[in-house]
């Protein structure tokens, strides 16, 4: 297929370093504009950006002029790395001009038109697109902790229905960003307060898990009560949750659930996806950060210690590569889903699409 050309908006920063590197080479999309404050606008990019990812620039960019996000694009699709500050008007105006923004920011993540998509759970929700007042359109992504819990809940809920959840989070210091947390705070303790992420982990997965009608997103009914807390680890969230079933499933019911879960990304074999998007272990003492946020390229939750809760019904460990599942790697696969569902062409308009191509939200089984 021909490449598409696109964007990226907050370039210079941690998470849209993380999509440089994955669009370097990919099948569906060519990085064509990189685009960063007025700070770095008009300089070439290795100059305008303190790189610190663990390969060099790619060539290719590297002498590329910065943008100012005031500037015109011709890039029809936009990966938005934004900081929260600024994103919500700058992706607003980019959709108004006609530019499709596919973005890792939490601005537009509970606007009631604006898909808020795991595209193994709800690719469905897509489809809020046509509903958007805008030329083009803006589509987000979870936060990265909500991303790995809701994988987690996800196959739960549609088998067997989940009443209450409760999740501790274990979050890296690569989350906050670069330079992140300042060493006097981080090393050697433990930071319990990261601002805004429990109330998002509390609401975007009734959002992802809620089901699409008409132009509107029903909220799944269930309850989740969540405690985050920055760790002195690099990469990969680890979260210890504890979750409410409907029924009484055993473990090795709930085991095989999990492990045989898959959506639309393995079905079409998207560039990104992971082969197997939950991996469930077996060693007691799993999953380790430096030892599993890797696994299927940084693009899978990974589970362990599922066992027994004597408060609620089961309880287990998750953990999840938070810049590339997490962030950038989201967002990408989002795209890629995208491209192969109908939305996502070189043109400045995404057709309507056949509906076969969705992967509707699975009924609950039993109750």
């Amino acid at each position: 297929m021909e490449k598409i050309n696109v964007a990226v908006l907050g370039a210079t920063g941690t998470v849209g370093q993380k999509f440089i590197l994955l669009l370097q080479n990919h099948p569906y999309f060519e990085v064509r504009e990189l685009v960063a404050s007025e700070r770095s606008a008009g300089k070439p990019y290795a100059e305008a950006c303190s790189w610190k990812q663990d390969v060099p620039i790619p060539a290719n960019l590297a002498e590329l002029r910065v943008k100012s996000t005031e500037e015109h694009l011709k890039s029809h699709i936009l990966f938005s790395g934004l900081d929260s500050s600024v994103a919500g008007t700058v992706e607003s105006r980019y959709a108004a001009d006609g530019h499709v923004v596919i973005s890792n920011s939490s601005n537009h993540r509970m606007d009631p038109q604006v898909p808020l998509v795991i595209p193994e759970i709800n690719p469905d929700h897509f489809r809020l697109i046509h509903s958007q007042k805008h030329k083009g359109a803006i589509v987000t992504n979870p936060n990265c902790s909500t991303i790995f819990l809701t994988m987690a809940i996800a196959p739960l809920q549609r088998h067997f229905g989940v009443e209450a959840v409760n999740v501790t989070t274990l979050q890296a210091i690569s989350g906050a960003g670069y330079p992140g947390v300042p060493s006097l705070d981080i090393l050697g303790n433990v930071v319990p307060l990261i601002g805004g992420e429990e109330e998002k982990m509390e609401t975007e997965p009734l959002k992802i898990l809620g089901a699409l009608s008409g132009e509107e997103i029903e909220p799944v009914s269930m309850k989740i009560s969540a405690q985050c807390n920055r760790v002195p680890v690099y990469d990969g969230h680890t979260e210890t949750l504890s979750v409410k079933l409907r029924g009484a499933p055993d473990l090795t019911e709930i085991r095989r659930v999990l492990s045989d879960f898959s959506g639309l990304p393995q079905e079409l074999s998207l560039p990104s996806a992971p082969q197997r998007p939950i991996l469930v272990l077996d060693d007691p003492d799993r999953p380790q950060p430096a030892r599993d946020s890797w696994l299927q390229k940084g693009m899978a939750t990974v589970i362990g210690r599922l066992r027994p809760c004597p408060v609620l019904d089961i309880k287990m460990v998750i953990l999840g590569h938070n810049t590339i599942r997490g962030a950038a790697g989201a967002a990408v696969l989002n795209a890629e889903a995208m491209v192969r569902m109908g939305y996502l062409k070189n043109g400045k308009q995404f057709p309507k699409i056949d509906a076969r191509l969705f992967a509707e939200p699975l009924p609950v089984e039993s109750r």
